[in-house]
Formats: structure tokens, C-alpha cells, sequence
């Protein structure tokens, strides 16, 4: 799984309690999913469908800097499924896991839409397949 997405816990994202919000955290999840199913699928038309069991695993307090992970596992003909992990990025102790999310491709008429998809694309390999000419 490969971490790229840092945010750093600052006064506003914390509860009651003085550590890190869950909502706060959930937002971050779904808007990083969300653009992982854009890039993967190279269509900006992706509506989150499904999150499975959200696992809060530990606590993170404020001034903590966390990193959110998210790899795909599963290509469905008009969707794209994920795992995700957020993690502390200093001591790499794990903070929340998501064992599955479930976006769906959009065509322009708003429905489900086959994205043609069937493995992960990596940044290196789509800048090589810009590169090429036909």
C-alpha cells in the first residue's frame, strides 16, 4: 500500500475528547478514495457506493501528521473497489483501517458505466502511455 497523502492534525479537527474526529477523518478517507477512483479509472464521474466497517484502531492527537494509504483490490465491470489505511507518519502506528470501499464509474448520462478497467495503473505507466504515438 503506498502512502501519499499526508494531513497534519491541527485545533479544528479535533472532538471533545482533544483527539482527531472521526468525521474529520471519514471526509479525508472519502475524498482520497475518491480521486485514487479518478485516477484509476480516468473518469472525474465516480460516486462513493459502499464503505465497509470503519476500524478505529488508535487515537490521533493535535500537531500529530497522519498518512492516509489506499490501494485497489478488486475491479468490477463498473466499479472499482479499495482498501485504505491511515496511519501515524512518524511512528507508523496504524490508526483507522477500511477493509473495502466501493465507488462506481459514471457515464454522462449519471449511471453506471463500464470503465474498461482491470488492473492498477500506476503513475509511472500512464505518463510512458501519454508518451507513446499511435
Amino acid at each position: 500500500m503506498n502512502f501519499h497523502t499526508r494531513k497534519w492534525v491541527k485545533p479544528e479537527d479535533l472532538n471533545a475528547n482533544g483527539t482527531l474526529f472521526g468525521g474529520s477523518l471519514l471526509r479525508w478517507i472519502d475524498e482520497e478514495a475518491a480521486i485514487y477512483a479518478i485516477v484509476q479509472l480516468g473518469n472525474q464521474r465516480v460516486v462513493t457506493k459502499y464503505i465497509s466497517e470503519i476500524n478505529f484502531v488508535s487515537a490521533s492527537r493535535q500537531g500529530d501528521i497522519i498518512e492516509l494509504g489506499i490501494t485497489a483490490t478488486e475491479f468490477g465491470r463498473t466499479s472499482i473497489t479499495l482498501t485504505c489505511e491511515v496511519r501515524n507518519k512518524i511512528t507508523r502506528k496504524s490508526i483507522l483501517t477500511v477493509d473495502k470501499l466501493v465507488f462506481v464509474n459514471l457515464g454522462e448520462d449519471g449511471l453506471p458505466a463500464p470503465h474498461g478497467r482491470t488492473q492498477i495503473r500506476y503513475i509511472k505507466d500512464q505518463f510512458a502511455e501519454e508518451g507513446r504515438e499511435d
